[in-house]
């Protein structure tokens, strides 16, 4: 009876989605589904995006070859709330009966609720509406293609449209274009009439886009066009636009060749009722006035306070707010220079880089003084933000330290505190939380906490006391920043206390390069509660208690269940096993492990001191948020430890209990880091992307250390990783990632993904990446965990897997699943797809994309 009873509840569910999925379901009568659209140019199928994006209807949108966007759109009621009245409302016996156990105003609300509207309205705004077959759009869309193909010089092009039913209420369109041959362009004159503009023509005429024997392209004329306006407005011409620049083309009995004749007419301008023209000339600029209050015109409103400074004429309608060379500084316009538009941008783009005006506004007229009307004021309006700003924010947590948090942040921003457009930021934050996990003798709910507070202070400019101009000039946007930080943590891990501090220099050497200089970073981190250390990492501790069973141990070591106490019976252990203790034989093996145990354990007690200057360059083509085609390129080298090493060398420091050179009686560590990463994405067109990424890091130990600090280790694993491991899962090499937090000094990484559009804002991915973490110069003895070159290259982790993202448009939410391809933690010979499940997979949640 079990057996008939779920047949027929499967049946039933099939004949349910095979009605929800009729694609022809919301169809109207005596219309068309447009189920097929194909482009045939010159008998071959098209699929170039450029070109199919130009019909004007498409058909829905298919995954597996299935529209599945459709489908989802055909699931949704489409008159849900006239349904839900008559059967809730207008039914008064119903509506009666429901009101016993709802209010009446409860239910009217069930129709907003989302079991009968809300559904109802996502499966319309993620699915897509069916598209009917429209002739007059057909025909628009054959236009379409006949003008984008005679603008790429098939100037005989031929276009016709087919449409034929291919079943019950669908129908597919065919667009057949014959190109002809195309032209090529023969000769290229030039009418110029203004002197000025020819002189300035050819001094940039072989950069020409418009060339001799290349097949005629409109677009060609259009970037020829803006190429001429921009050389001519970059060289003094104020007042040329683009309109002024015609092309005649003639292919009147040319035999397939374009004829081009450049024509540049002079300025003109309406003076009362004539047209007046006159040749072009270059502008001079003749005065600089700057406006700190943003009026409107400086006649119309009494100036208070004005200056002049290097040819600059300040004004404001209080008493001037700011340092006049800070301001003149920023101003890439000068009084007796040939007007430029590119000195405009910088102007602008180095205000902005202030953070104390809004965008500033750069406005040009003549100088009436001037007989001969060669020269223009530049007028240039700025406008204060508030001197000080408050920001607040509180959030709900849960992550797998505490089961509830709570945290708050707090910031207080002073802008131009010096008058030099400065700005000082405050900022405090604390988190307060709940964590079952942890010791909880007084039984509170709020067992762990952290706070912090950071101070920055940011200086549009380079702040040294020698003068940079002629290595980090004023056109490279520079700044420095001054920060200082403190956050200390209770109840979580060995409670750290972190003190940072940094002055960091940033500029842009070209416009879409980026420099960071770290003229120093510092950060000291001090562990609070040490003895707190096998609590937190609870591999070593299983590790260390586990061969403790195999020995006879004092049993002031140990519980009641005869396991080591912490952290009296582990230390205690550990120095009878590393002094030597006679009453204590442990095998080899054994005692590697313990004293490996007992070195790592050292390490990430230890309190670190980190005084270190880094260098870093980036560098990308991507000039816009939709440019799928694009790499970024950035490189960074790190130094640490080399002027704590010559003061402490000088000043003869002690040495720390681990034999290293201390100051401030704490070792400091040394160590020189570098990084290479490269991220290249390919438009492959139809809404895919194959983006690619390759990570090289290292981090070399030496003179005052053996190891690389935890704050500064590489790790394997995550969302932006290796998305088949957890964090800090993966490796170092074919260990298997015995620790609970496993870190090493150097890592390899490779990622490829494709990225393509399912239906609506829902994405899909296939992705593999490939990487892991090596131990390298440093004190680690294991075998496993060493990188010994080439052959070690074996033991690079494989992962695969999927991700579905939906794009909000203003941020993309990102699932990911990740399966273990390749695992080097297995022998040789059984280390591909031993987990490749569900069950071993690693599900990944973000934010935006990992590259």
């Amino acid at each position: 009876m079990k057996k008939i009873s779920a047949k027929i509840s499967l049946i039933i569910l099939i004949i349910l989605f095979f009605y929800a999925c009729d694609s022809v379901k919301r169809v109207p009568e005596g219309k068309n589904l447009l189920a097929k659209s194909e482009i045939i140019v010159d008998g071959k199928k098209i699929k170039n995006e450029d070109v199919t994006e130009l019909i004007s209807q498409k058909p829905n949108t298919r995954f597996l070859n299935l529209p599945l966007s459709l489908y989802l759109y055909n699931w949704a009621k489409p008159n849900h709330d006239s349904l839900f009245t008559e059967k809730f409302i207008k039914d008064t016996i119903r509506f009666k009966r429901n009101s016993k156990f709802f209010s009446s105003k409860q239910v009217y609300r069930l129709g907003e609720s989302f079991w009968y509207s809300g559904i109802h309205n996502f499966l319309k705004n993620t699915g897509e509406a069916p598209v009917i077959l429209d002739e007059l759009k057909t025909q628009k869309s054959a236009t379409k293609l006949k003008v984008y193909y005679f603008n790429e010089g098939y100037f005989n092009v031929n276009t016709t449209t087919t449409t034929d039913t291919i079943g019950t209420k669908k129908a597919a369109t065919t667009y057949v274009v014959t190109l002809g041959k195309p032209y090529v362009i023969d000769s290229i004159n030039k009418k110029i009439s203004s002197p000025v503009i020819d002189s300035l023509y050819r001094r940039t005429e072989q950069l020409s886009i418009i060339k001799s024997g290349v097949q005629y392209k409109s677009d060609h004329f259009e970037e020829e066009r803006n190429r001429l306006t921009n050389s001519f407005r970059n060289n003094g011409v104020y007042n040329f636009q683009q309109n002024y620049i015609n092309f005649d083309i003639d292919t009147i009995n040319t035999g397939n060749k374009a004829n081009v004749n450049l024509l540049i007419s002079d300025y003109s301008f309406r003076d009362g009722d004539s047209l007046v023209k006159t040749p072009f000339k270059v502008y001079k600029i003749s005065e600089v006035n700057i406006y700190t209050d943003n009026p409107s015109s400086k006649n119309k409103v009494k100036i208070a306070d004005s200056i002049v400074y290097n040819n600059y004429n300040l004004y404001s309608v209080d008493k001037l707010k700011y340092r006049p060379k800070a301001i003149t500084n920023a101003i890439f316009i000068s009084k007796g220079d040939t007007y430029a538009d590119f000195k405009n941008n910088l102007t602008s783009r180095s205000l902005n880089n202030f953070k104390v005006f809004t965008y500033p506004s750069i406005q040009y007229e003549l100088d009436p003084n001037d007989s001969l009307a060669n020269s223009l004021i530049a007028n240039i309006y700025l406008s204060s933000r508030k001197k000080y700003s408050f920001g607040a924010s509180f959030d709900a947590l849960h992550s797998n330290i505490q089961d509830f948090g709570l945290a708050g942040n707090a910031s207080f921003s002073i802008r131009n505190i010096f008058n030099g457009a400065e700005t000082l930021e405050i900022a405090a934050r604390g988190n307060i939380g709940s964590s079952q996990d942890l010791a909880n003798p007084d039984n509170t709910f709020f067992n762990i906490s952290e706070y912090g507070a950071d101070l920055r202070l940011n200086f549009p400019r380079v702040f040294f006391p020698l003068k940079t101009d002629r290595i980090i000039r004023k056109e490279m946007i520079p700044s420095t920043q001054i920060s200082l930080g403190f956050a200390k943590q209770e109840n979580i891990g060995l409670d750290k206390e972190n003190f940072t501090g940094a002055l960091t220099y940033n500029w842009t050497p070209k416009r879409y390069n980026a420099v960071r200089f770290d003229l120093f970073n510092i950060q000291y981190i001090k562990n609070i509660n040490v003895s707190n250390y096998f609590n937190v990492y609870r591999s070593s501790y299983q590790a260390l208690n586990d061969i403790a069973q195999n020995y006879e141990v004092d049993s002031s070591f140990l519980n009641d269940d005869g396991n080591l106490t912490i952290p009296f019976g582990t230390d205690g252990f550990l120095n009878e096993i590393l002094l030597n203790d006679p009453g204590i034989n442990p095998t080899p093996s054994d005692f590697n492990t313990i004293r490996s145990i007992n070195e790592r354990k050292n390490r990430l007690t230890e309190n670190n001191l980190i005084i270190a200057s880094s260098y870093s360059f980036s560098k990308t083509t991507k000039t816009s948020l939709l440019d799928n085609n694009f790499y970024v390129f950035r490189i960074k080298g790190e130094s640490a430890g080399n002027l704590l090493s010559l003061i402490a060398d000088a000043s003869d420091q002690p040495t720390g209990p681990n034999g290293n050179t201390t100051f401030f009686d704490i070792e400091f560590s040394q160590y020189l880091k570098g990084e290479f990463e490269y991220i290249k994405h390919f438009d492959l067109r139809n809404n895919m992307v194959f983006a690619t990424r390759t990570f090289f890091g290292i981090a070399i130990p030496y003179g005052n250390s053996n190891s690389i600090p935890f704050s500064r280790s590489y790790f394997g694993g995550g969302s932006n990783d290796n998305r088949a491991w957890r964090p800090y899962g993966l490796g170092p090499g074919r260990s298997g990632a015995r620790n609970d937090f496993n870190e090493a000094n150097m890592k390899i990484l490779l990622n490829a993904e494709l990225r393509f559009k399912m239906f609506g804002k829902l994405r899909g991915a296939l992705f593999v990446d490939a990487g892991n973490i090596w131990n390298v110069l440093d004190n680690v003895e294991d075998e496993d965990f060493i990188f010994k070159g080439v052959d070690s290259l074996k033991d690079i982790a494989v992962g695969s897997g999927f991700g579905i993202r939906y794009d909000f448009g203003f941020v993309v939410a990102r699932f990911d699943f990740g399966f273990k391809t390749y695992n080097p933690a297995y022998e040789v010979g059984k280390r591909w797809f031993r987990e490749y499940n569900f069950s071993n997979s690693v599900f990944n949640v973000g934010i935006n994309y990992p590259f």
